[in-house]
């Protein structure tokens, strides 16, 4: 049977809108089955069990996991620790001591998305107080404080959230020394700088 010229025309329209058809359908299939993956802004390194030791003071529930970051500086504890009882933190924003008075300091990260650190900063140094400066926001539970006799005071920031500034972070007594410093904290920013100063 022949066809005429308008039905040509007719079947080679219809024909051309199926391939348009079928070539959207496909981009679209494959814009759907594309997928985007976002890598994490940090690589988030291992998590271990939180150590609290026995005699520790603070007994209300603790994060079970956390990213351990061990201090810089080993330092080695030789006498047998001792807990003491655990003072409350009340923050208040204080000026940095001079930098001449300032005899030790440490800074580590922490990330959000690594939720609960276990920072540890090796001191091994004397003096008459401990200062802490925050850049970002943070979540703090606890710090604790070794001192050279053994003797261990924790700090209870009551799980309470603190922005960018100094604060004090513990009196000590005149030159005492100070073996190691343990903070417990989760960055409420993308990252927040922890920096833990000595002073005389």
């Amino acid at each position: 049977m022949k066809l005429n010229i308008g039905s040509r025309r007719a079947l080679l329209v219809v024909a051309a809108g199926i391939v348009l058809l079928l070539t959207a359908t496909g981009a679209t299939a494959q814009r759907r089955r594309a997928v985007v993956v976002h890598p994490a802004r940090h690589p988030i390194a291992a998590r271990h069990a939180l150590v609290v030791r026995t005699g520790h003071p603070i007994h209300r529930l603790l994060p079970r996991e956390v990213v351990v970051r061990n201090a810089r500086r080993a330092v080695v504890v030789r006498a047998p620790l001792r807990f003491l009882r655990a003072l409350t933190w009340r923050a208040a924003l204080v000026t940095l001591p001079p930098r001449e008075r300032i005899v030790w300091q440490d800074t580590e990260t922490i990330a959000r998305d690594e939720e609960w650190v276990d920072t540890n900063y090796g001191v091994d140094g004397n003096g008459n107080a401990l200062f802490l400066h925050l850049e970002g926001t943070a979540q703090m539970n606890f710090a604790e404080v070794t001192y050279e006799n053994g003797n261990v005071r924790v700090v209870d920031f009551n799980e309470q959230s603190h922005g960018t500034g100094s604060y004090k972070l513990l009196d000590l007594g005149a030159g005492e020394h100070v073996m190691t410093v343990r903070v417990l904290a989760k960055s409420e920013s993308d990252d927040t700088k922890l920096t833990v100063y000595l002073s005389k």
